[in-house]
């Protein structure tokens, strides 16, 4: 077992102890996801979204992108730091799991600020001409790369962007990986560094967060 792979519970639960309390509507919404979805390890949960939430308030950003909604517990850590006539939205492609984030963001006193689509990340991507302030990650691996490509041009100075997942359990320690979400996730991460645009750092938080600003 490598070392990504190693758990911990008893440093995880002094991590959560030691940290500011997760929000009601946060733990029932992580409750749920356990108990509905076969993958609930998906839920980026309480050190991610402490993360989230941070750099949310730090931001007040007016415009925030999420690619990747899965039970929508990031969703609604990012908006904890929304401006006032702040707006995220938040994309994802499964129809059968969507009844789950609807009915927390309807619960949520930010709903009317949250806009949930069911629609693919590259054709958004493509069409829309909105910059984003802050962008947070975390869907289909083999894609990384190109939504780096495409989230360029709709970030401006000072937008922060976060892809979830860069250090895949280890395996980008693999020097000929045969898996393609791991090729992708090492090319995104050589994309990252050599992008003169943008300065970032690879956090060892979970699986790993790399986290950029744009100059």
């Amino acid at each position: 077992m490598s070392f990504f792979e190693e758990k911990n519970p008893e440093m995880d639960r002094y991590l959560e102890t030691h940290g500011s309390s997760e929000p009601e509507i946060l733990k029932k919404l992580r409750k749920e996801t356990f108990q509905k979805t076969t993958q609930p390890h998906m839920i980026s949960g309480y050190q991610q979204g402490r993360l989230l939430t941070i750099i949310s308030q730090m931001l007040q950003p007016k415009n925030v992108l999420e690619i990747g909604t899965f039970t929508g517990y990031a969703t609604l850590c990012l908006t904890a730091g929304l401006a006032k006539d702040g707006k995220i939205t938040t994309l994802d492609v499964n129809e059968d799991l969507a009844y789950l984030p609807k009915k927390y963001f309807q619960e949520s006193e930010y709903s009317n600020q949250i806009n949930f689509k069911l629609q693919d990340a590259k054709e958004f991507l493509k069409e829309t001409d909105e910059i984003f302030d802050l962008v947070f990650i975390d869907a289909d691996k083999e894609n990384y790369a190109e939504y780096f490509r495409l989230i360029k041009p709709r970030t401006q100075s000072g937008s922060v962007v976060l892809f979830d997942n860069v250090l895949w359990y280890g395996k980008v320690l693999e020097e000929n990986p045969k898996q393609k979400s791991t090729q992708i996730i090492k090319e995104l991460n050589d994309l990252i560094a050599k992008d003169n645009d943008f300065e970032n750092l690879i956090l060892p938080l979970r699986d790993g967060v790399n986290f950029l600003r744009k100059i």
